[in-house]
């Protein structure tokens, strides 16, 4: 038994800690033993189907990580994606995530999700890759997520939008042409120029 523990352990520490049940019984990990690390509290549920083990440090965004596992085509966007950059106050209470139009609607009982349909290049462009407790996160860069802001300010605020774009000049690292760009794509470069003008 012990043997059978250390394995699945070591397999769940190959997975950077953390593992959906399918992908750690596709490893080698038998479900009794899944059961029996849960049990004697060496994994935790992160959500339905997703576990930890227990003793490593708690990931710095765990909504994230398990957004990413579970829905692969998802793109952290709007308030989600402010917050991670520091552009907004709000406190967002679900993950927010883009999805072309036409993919199917995730199905997650934790974390609480949001889906906004992007058509295009406005889902296709300006994805980056963080790597978040060494798990990677496609979230939409920070120019990106602004433009966005400005698409969707009937559904986040318009105070939201452009909060997120006074706090985005005030940075050392902004670049107007970067924004404008996306703002193109967005189509939204005609509504975000004059609040751009009005902070310079």
């Amino acid at each position: 038994m012990k043997n059978r523990f250390d394995n699945a352990v070591t397999i769940f520490r190959n997975n950077d800690g953390i593992m959906r049940t399918g992908d750690a019984i596709n490893a080698g990990v038998h479900p009794s033993t899944l059961y029996s690390l849960y049990e004697k509290g060496i994994l935790e549920q992160v959500s339905r189907g997703l576990y930890r083990l227990k003793d490593d440090s708690f990931p710095a965004n765990p909504d994230f990580i398990s957004v990413a596992r579970r829905v692969p085509g998802g793109v952290i966007c709007l308030i989600s994606a402010l917050s991670f950059y520091e552009l907004t106050l709000q406190i967002p209470h679900e993950v927010q995530i883009a999805l072309p139009r036409g993919a199917r609607t995730p199905k997650l009982d934790y974390p609480p999700i949001q889906v906004f349909r992007f058509l295009g290049d406005a889902y296709a462009q300006g994805i980056e890759t963080k790597l978040i407790d060494n798990i990677p996160v496609k979230i939409y860069c920070m120019e990106k997520t602004i433009a966005d802001a400005f698409k969707f300010r009937n559904r986040i605020g318009l105070d939201t939008a452009t909060e997120a774009l006074r706090s985005y000049m005030e940075r050392k690292d902004r670049s107007i042409d970067k924004l404008m760009h996306y703002a193109e794509i967005c189509r939204v470069s005609r509504i975000i120029r004059p609040y751009i003008e009005a902070i310079i």
